[in-house]
């Protein structure tokens, strides 16, 4: 038998004061909505989209994880794996309930909505680039969303109780195709939320930008959600430092898979030199957007994947914690450069900020009261999990394994 060195551990925090932060966001964050909704209407909707698009890029990106380590069969995930179900099965019915406001105000947001059906660019892309084929096409996806996250969730909890090996061969096999249609849905997605506001423009790397941001946000969220939990000491049995540098590793390599994938998609747009495609990148070299290109060039990818290389960093928490924060704002810079240049094609508009910052913390209040109440009604952790002694740092031999384990409530 063998223990894992852990972390010396400050004191934990007193988080009594915190309980009512989600109900002081979506209230602040509402009373903002509301305002910017009836000043401007058109760009309220494209604020909300933005934020929409940040929290199912975060959650995509947990479900995302939650199949890799079935399909792994990773001993060191079995600390993040709950976290990442219970950020995943936000997807529905919360997430598409966010979703009700893009859908309403379509036409607002989308140019296409408003053009003569005959158009050859809107025609082609019939039946999807029709309002009826908007709604069915949104709803497919939230239904396969549904369909992954409810199957997921039931074994796993199943798991915890009965401990029967076929819950973890459902799992596995529900990751197994699962993990193929989520990156379809992963791909279809943002072309048509996101990349469809300027229907002109086409890309073929756009579905492997977004499934790269996907995984760099959920990395960088799920490193401050263990932080604090292992500082809490909820999951002291399971989490040691090898499951943050492992963390910081990942967050490494897709720090370096973004950059590419979007260096990619410039260089082939830029190289190929079609009007039809070059002036997506035209219209972000324009006024300040230009300069928010540059935070996106070093911001992004330069200042992060240094700051990471040493090893010693992934798991120092007074660098790791703003590097992730940083990573958070990274993120909704990038989304912003992807969808308001389409409504301000010549500078960051600045002066909607505020409304851009309440359907943010509306839409983060929202989402983390759910979370909390998910995370507190069940084990922090999958009690039965066959990688579960792994994880603890215990070596037995399997006429040793135990039939239950300790447990602490998410609600400690």
């Amino acid at each position: 038998m063998s223990s894992q060195n852990k972390i010396e551990l400050p004191p934990p925090l007193d988080l009594s004061g915190w309980k009512i932060a989600p109900v002081v966001l979506m209230v602040v964050g509402g009373i903002l909505s509301v305002i910017g909704a009836f000043v401007n209407l058109k760009e309220f909707s494209y604020s909300w989209l933005l934020s929409f698009m940040f929290f199912l890029t975060l959650s995509l990106g947990a479900l995302l994880f939650v199949f890799v380590h079935h399909l792994s069969d990773a001993g060191w995930s079995v600390a993040t794996r709950r976290v990442c179900e219970h950020i995943g099965s936000l997807l529905f019915p919360w997430v598409a309930i966010l979703f009700l406001p893009v859908g309403i105000f379509a036409k607002k947001i989308y140019p296409w909505m408003s053009l003569d059906p005959s158009n050859h660019l809107v025609a082609v892309k019939w039946p999807v680039f029709t309002i009826p084929g908007f709604w069915i096409t949104s709803a497919i996806f939230f239904g396969i969303w549904w369909l992954m996250t409810a199957r997921i969730n039931y074994w796993s909890l199943r798991q915890d109780v009965t401990g029967d090996p076929l819950c973890t061969y459902k799992m596995r096999f529900h990751s197994g195709w699962g993990v193929i249609v989520l990156a379809l849905t992963m791909v279809f997605a943002p072309v048509l939320w996101m990349q469809a506001i300027q229907f002109q423009w086409y890309s073929a790397i756009y579905g492997v930008y977004y499934f790269a941001n996907c995984a760099w946000l959920v990395l960088a969220t799920l490193y401050i959600l263990m932080m604090i939990l292992q500082r809490q000491r909820i999951l002291d049995l399971v989490l040691h430092d090898n499951q943050f540098y492992f963390i910081g590793v990942l967050l490494l390599a897709f720090t370096l898979f973004q950059a590419y994938s979007e260096f990619a998609q410039y260089f082939v747009v830029w190289n190929a030199n079609m009007p039809g495609e070059t002036f997506w990148y035209l219209i972000r070299e324009n006024g300040s957007w230009f300069c928010v290109s540059m935070i996106l060039i070093f911001g992004h990818f330069v200042l992060p994947f240094f700051v990471l290389l040493s090893v010693r960093v992934k798991m120092n928490f007074k660098i790791m914690l703003p590097v992730c924060l940083w990573a958070w704002a990274m993120s909704f810079l990038d989304l912003s450069f992807n969808i308001l240049p389409a409504l301000h094609p010549h500078n960051y508009p600045i002066r909607w900020i505020w409304l851009q910052f309440g359907c943010f913390i509306f839409m983060g209040g929202f989402l983390a009261r759910v979370f909390l109440k998910k995370f507190q009604s069940h084990p922090p952790y999958p009690q039965r999990d066959p990688r579960v002694l792994e994880a603890m740092g215990i070596n037995l031999e399997p006429e040793e394994f135990p039939d239950t384990l300790p447990s602490k409530g998410g609600g400690e």
